[in-house]
């Protein structure tokens, strides 16, 4: 048999010689007050308050229409409905079902918005 060589066995380790990257999850970041932190909360403020100024702007719109309405068009507050001038009929009866509409659709929209948020955080 001829001579041959010992054979090679290779030792590994479970260290590397390069340190691991470690993945800092966003909810520490808000925590600790980062800069990543600041803008992770900033995101979420600024799309509340877009949402809530779009809501602001659909009820100022709407409620403040209708007197500016009769206003422009005085011939209108003479219409009675039921024995009920208009104007009254808007404002006291038809104003309450759009204000519970848009409070419905920006609690909607706010828990969506939330829901993203919270995506964002728990994504590892």
């Amino acid at each position: 048999m001829p001579d041959t060589p010992p054979r090679r066995v290779r030792v590994t380790s479970p260290r590397t010689g390069a340190a691991r990257v470690q993945q800092v999850p966003a909810a520490r970041e808000i925590d600790a007050q980062t800069a990543l932190g600041e803008v992770y909360m900033s995101s979420l403020l600024r799309s509340q308050l877009r949402l809530a100024l779009l809501a602001l702007a659909a009820l100022v719109v709407v409620v403040g229409g209708i007197p500016l309405l009769f206003w422009l068009a005085p011939g209108l507050s003479a219409v009675e409905v039921l024995a009920v001038p208009l104007p009254w009929l808007l404002l006291a009866f038809a104003v309450y079902p759009f204000l519970f509409a848009v409070g419905w659709l920006y609690v909607r929209a706010a828990e969506r918005n939330e829901r993203a948020f919270t995506d964002v955080l728990d994504r590892p």
